[in-house]
């Protein structure tokens, strides 16, 4: 377990294997556990780096804000203070989102990047999840987290076949806070990455469950429109968490990616 010190409070990660660096970034609700049989995979190529953004798995959780902006902050002081100068950004939904954000306001820090069902547009997310950013309904799942809880746990098989996905989840809930709940959902929902994606340059993979009822799956038209040269890859039998539910297509999938040069 490692941590860095950053301007607004403790950033944790883990880091496994050797060579050029990859940085894998969680999504909402989530934490850098997601990401466990990936880094052991990939590590056996790459040096991997998977953090938990502030408000979330063992990060710090005294911010008053944690909107996607800030999260592109932090993967840039994340990568200053281990002396990363540039490097791929893959990234999980909302990670996938602060990837694409971070390249943009970043063009010298990410080498390539990659969204696995992440929305380009915060108006592709599910009904659930557009509720879940207004401050009164955040309020009404914190005070009844345990029927929240119970509730991720029964809707846990409708959005992930693996069967550890449950106790995943529910561990993540139990480390995030009301406002990390409900300001990074709630920026989220409100980001439209469209107007300035066709300035990027590098080279860009957009990942996309066809059974995803979290965002979209039809992001990928939003994202090859901007990006005509983005590559898509398509899981017919996957959901939201591709990682979990064709682990193995994925992970040969990524490391193809990567090791394309530029």
């Amino acid at each position: 377990m490692s941590s860095i010190t950053t301007d607004q409070g403790i950033v944790h990660y883990e880091v496994y294997g050797k060579g050029r660096p990859v940085i894998l970034l969680h999504g909402w609700l989530g934490s850098w556990g997601l990401w466990q049989e990936t880094m052991t995979f990939l590590g056996q190529y790459y040096r991997t780096y998977a953090l938990d953004f502030w408000g979330f798995g063992e990060s710090g959780k005294k911010r008053s804000t944690y909107a996607v902006q800030d999260f592109v902050a932090l993967v840039n002081q994340f990568m200053d203070q281990l002396g990363i100068m540039e490097a791929p950004l893959v990234g999980h939904s909302m990670g996938g989102t602060v990837s694409l954000a971070t390249a943009m306001r970043h063009p010298d820090r990410a080498s390539k990047a990659v969204i696995i069902g992440s929305p380009v547009t915060g108006s592709s997310l599910a009904i659930p999840l557009k509720m879940a950013g207004k401050r009164f309904i955040a309020h009404v799942i914190f005070n009844q987290m345990g029927l929240f809880r119970w509730g991720m746990r029964f809707a846990s098989p409708f959005i992930c076949k693996d069967p550890r996905f449950p106790d995943m989840m529910d561990r993540d809930l139990s480390k995030t806070t009301l406002e990390s709940f409900l300001i990074s959902i709630a920026s989220l929902r409100q980001t439209d990455l469209r107007p300035h994606l066709s300035e990027l340059n590098i080279p860009v993979m957009g990942m996309f469950g066809n059974r995803d009822n979290i965002v979209s799956p039809k992001q990928w038209k939003a994202l090859k429109e901007q990006l005509p040269r983005a590559r898509i890859e398509r899981y017919k039998n996957a959901g939201h968490f591709i990682m979990l539910d064709e682990p193995r297509h994925f992970m040969l999938t990524l490391k193809e990616f990567l090791d394309t040069a530029v």
